[in-house]
């Protein structure tokens, strides 16, 4: 298991349905080592705190092995830019992970890297502004049926991380894992 890429972001404007709002999804790969603080990565920003960042949910980790999915599905919506591969952080991801998916993942786990720990605490829920940033309008439905979602992570060990870094997943609980909380978590919505 390892991160392919660190990428984060600023605020900045987004254009939804002709209105503006405010948004820190574009997510950019970064170089070198980051610094990981208790409410996130160096440089990075969250629009709206009341569903993205804080203690709980300040890093944000997507797996690699969904983005062929989003290919595809972008490519039969004929988005703008639909032939382009989609970018590491595209889908406002801080960490791109390779081996270790929603199914594989549960609250309380910990990714343990050579100098910083952090733990699973929720899945992503998909909003408006997804549909936003993936160019068509399903797109926060398909991840809600697909169960695709990424997961949420809290600081436990502040310090650093690297695109390129390989971690250890350290068990935790085991009560529920992300894919079965997502699945709740819809059912409700």
């Amino acid at each position: 298991m390892k991160i392919l890429s660190l990428n984060t972001g600023r605020v900045h404007p987004l254009l939804v349905e002709g209105q503006s709002h405010v948004s820190g999804i574009r997510k950019s790969p970064r170089e070198g080592r980051v610094a990981v603080a208790p409410l996130g990565l160096e440089g990075d920003e969250q629009a709206d705190l009341s569903v993205h960042g804080g203690l709980s949910k300040a890093v944000y980790a997507y797996p690699q092995e969904h983005y062929a999915f989003w290919q595809t599905v972008r490519a039969q919506a004929r988005v703008a830019g639909w032939n382009e591969p989609l970018a590491p952080g595209a889908l406002g991801e801080n960490l791109t992970l390779q081996g270790l998916t929603e199914k594989d993942v549960w609250v309380g786990d910990v990714l343990r890297f050579a100098d910083c720990d952090l733990a699973v605490s929720e899945p992503r829920q998909p909003c408006f502004k997804f549909n936003a940033v993936m160019g068509f309008n399903q797109a926060a439905k398909l991840m809600s049926q697909s169960g695709w979602c990424g997961f949420y992570l809290a600081v436990l060990k502040p310090g650093s991380l690297q695109a390129g870094e390989d971690f250890a997943l350290v068990p935790g609980p085991r009560e529920v894992n992300i894919a079965e909380l997502f699945r709740a978590k819809m059912r409700r919505a």
